[in-house]
């Protein structure tokens, strides 16, 4: 059995400005060219009236956020290695506008000793306190190879 070192409560908080590149570069790295997120005029002209984020570039974030609480557990001295095992009801609930700063914010919800995983409550609120996407992440930690 693997002692991860985390318990239920603990939290980690990452912040970044969404600026014109980071949509672009993540554009580009994934093939998402949808107009809403790279064309201004089309964006002027529909829905939120100017480019927003997508969606998945805001849950990237609580990438940053579970690598945190990973890197504490193993400061701490966990032997196992940590790993993803996904996201779960992930909620886009209002626009990331390019100029919005997002807090991704991470809360350990459980641990499961037998199992040696985490559930934590994932969310990400923007500078006007906006709760913008919510949802859960799991986090396996395995035996590392002899």
């Amino acid at each position: 059995m693997i002692d991860i070192h985390i318990s239920p409560g603990e939290h980690a908080e990452f912040s970044k400005t969404i600026g014109e590149s980071d949509v672009n570069l993540f554009a580009g790295l994934t093939g998402d060219f949808a107009q809403i997120h790279i064309d201004a005029a089309f964006a002027s002209r529909n829905g939120f009236g100017q480019r927003i984020a997508h969606g998945v570039l805001v849950l990237g974030l609580l990438s940053t956020t579970s690598s945190m609480i990973s890197q504490r557990s193993i400061e701490r001295g966990c032997k196992g290695v940590p790993v993803s095992l996904g996201y779960d009801r992930i909620r886009f609930l209002k626009p990331v506008l390019l100029g919005d700063t997002i807090t991704a914010r991470y809360t350990v919800e459980s641990v499961d000793v037998e199992k040696a995983r985490t559930r934590s409550k994932i969310e990400a609120v923007n500078q006007r306190g906006e709760l913008c996407l919510a949802g859960e992440h799991i986090m396996k930690w395995i035996e590392p190879q002899a």
